[in-house]
């Protein structure tokens, strides 16, 4: 059991909120967009209190393998700040990000991930490796600065996908 004196039970439970507002424009990000653009992931970017980037997976209409949600907010915030670092920075994704994702919040320097449906919520083509987690990158980045935290609005983000157990048709398989 954790005990936290009134004060950090306030930061932690303001913290919570905050993360659950940002979590919300992530999915609102999501629900604005047409539904044949891919896999729907939405992503903020904070900084200070303030979004600095945010983007959608743009993979199909970029035509980009690259253009995930998280990669897309990262150029955004990059560039609104004329930076290519993202120190303090916090990365809320709809769903935990893929290894390439992570690798790019590890060179960017993004301080703190939050994630809204995890790997066991969701199918696993939505995962690259079946047997790395995201923990796993971060750990093996040696970034001990680097937070991970998922789950927050787990439910609500877990219903973009299909679930773990759900029979894809095959022209809407990927990485499987």
């Amino acid at each position: 059991m954790v005990l936290f004196r009134s004060d950090q039970r306030q930061n932690a439970d303001s913290n919570a909120n905050r993360d659950d507002d940002f979590m919300r424009r992530a999915l609102a990000l999501v629900q604005a967009e047409p539904k044949s653009v891919g896999a729907p992931i939405g992503c903020v970017i904070v900084l200070n209190g303030k979004i600095v980037g945010e983007g959608t997976n743009e993979v199909a209409c970029q035509h980009d393998p690259t253009a995930h949600a998280e990669i897309v907010a990262i150029r955004r915030a990059t560039q609104s700040l004329e930076a290519q670092e993202l120190r303090g920075a916090t990365l809320y994704s709809t769903l935990q990000p893929c290894g390439m994702c992570t690798m790019a919040s590890i060179w960017a320097k993004i301080g703190r991930i939050v994630c809204g449906a995890e790997r066991g919520q969701v199918h696993r083509m939505y995962f690259e490796d079946r047997h790395l987690d995201t923990l796993d990158f971060i750990a093996d980045a040696y970034r001990a600065d680097l937070s991970i935290k998922g789950g927050v609005l787990g439910s609500e983000c877990a219903a973009l996908y299909y679930g773990a157990d759900d029979i894809v048709p095959i022209e809407e398989q990927g990485n499987i």
